[in-house]
């Protein structure tokens, strides 16, 4: 049974605590790079000759059959590969409580095939029994702050591990909201303990929308709490009065701006196991290890540049005594 993390004391006030969940510890290499574990690929994957990745992410969503195909395929890759599985439905900032039901079958899941994450939309899907296909905004205040932190405490609890919540890609703000984003995200690390899945592709998505620095927009999020990174395509549209319009649509090639903000967050963060998303107009299985050993070139590089900076500043020390 996995050990649940230790959970941060909830202040009595405000939204900032005085203790903060400990950093977690970067490792020395690159970190693991995987892909989106897509049923057309699967044979590929399986294949006795392997594929060069470290781990393949599934949606907790297309597994909670009683079997099937999808559930054997996946205890075949869990076999040889680590796995992660990401949480598209449970709503976890809805207003209502969580779906006892469907938190029942994702511990069932989770169970079953021990991943070595497990993340969540900060979003909502469903009110009052009505569910929609779509991951929609919250407004960022305190109300909405203790429930979220309520429904973490929950989830964690039930799953006895620690939870990554996703940042999430948005088109508008709500009047209602009065902390921004990155702070929201920032308490709800500090209250729950939870961690933090680093989608690179929304917060840029979400930075051009708005109108503001993408690099500034990482920089404010609490990046000691991120296990995870994601990196996706998005469609380029206008709005209304013909502004740019990003859609994080999963369909395309991460984007070269993404690419440098992604190596501009490995240089801040240093290496995080990283995945890539593709979701509609699935390219062949070898593009998208491509993407995903591009990212694992982008962590050696900055492993590199670190040990050369590294070891010329132990060379001038050692001139100097």
């Amino acid at each position: 049974m996995v050990t649940l993390p230790r959970l941060i004391p909830r202040p009595t006030g405000g939204v900032t605590p005085a203790v903060r969940p400990a950093p977690h510890v970067r490792p020395s290499a690159p970190a693991p790079v995987g892909i989106g574990l897509k049923w057309p690929h699967v044979a590929r994957v399986l294949a006795p000759e392997g594929v060069e990745l470290d781990f393949f992410e599934v949606h907790a969503e297309n597994l909670m059959g009683q079997g099937g195909p999808a559930l054997a395929w996946l205890d075949r890759v869990r076999e040889r590969y680590a796995v992660s599985i990401h949480g598209v439905g449970l709503s976890i900032g809805g207003e209502g409580p969580l779906d006892a039901a469907h938190l029942e079958r994702l511990q069932s899941v989770v169970r079953r095939y021990r991943p070595r994450w497990f993340s969540e939309h900060l979003a909502w899907s469903s009110h009052a029994g009505t569910y929609f296909n779509d991951l929609l905004p919250l407004a960022y205040d305190r109300r909405t702050l203790q429930r979220v932190c309520d429904h973490l405490d929950q989830l964690q609890a039930r799953l006895e591990r620690r939870v990554l919540l996703e940042n999430p890609s948005t088109y508008i703000e709500l009047e209602a909201s009065t902390l921004d984003e990155a702070e929201f995200i920032a308490a709800l690390v500090q209250r729950t303990g939870c961690g933090l899945l680093l989608d690179v592709s929304n917060a840029y998505v979400s930075a051009v929308n708005h109108g503001r620095d993408p690099r500034a927009s990482l920089d404010a999020l609490p990046l000691d709490a991120v296990e995870e990174i994601h990196l996706a395509g998005f469609t380029e549209d206008r709005d209304a009065v013909g502004d740019r319009l990003l859609i994080d649509t999963h369909d395309a090639p991460v984007a070269e701006d993404v690419w440098r903000l992604y190596e501009y967050a490995v240089r801040r963060m240093g290496p995080v196991a990283t995945l890539i998303e593709r979701d509609r107009e699935l390219p062949a299985f070898e593009v998208l290890r491509a993407e995903a050993h591009r990212a694992g070139a982008v962590m050696h590089r900055m492993l590199v540049t670190r040990r050369a900076g590294g070891g010329a500043a132990r060379r001038a020390a050692g001139a100097r005594t």
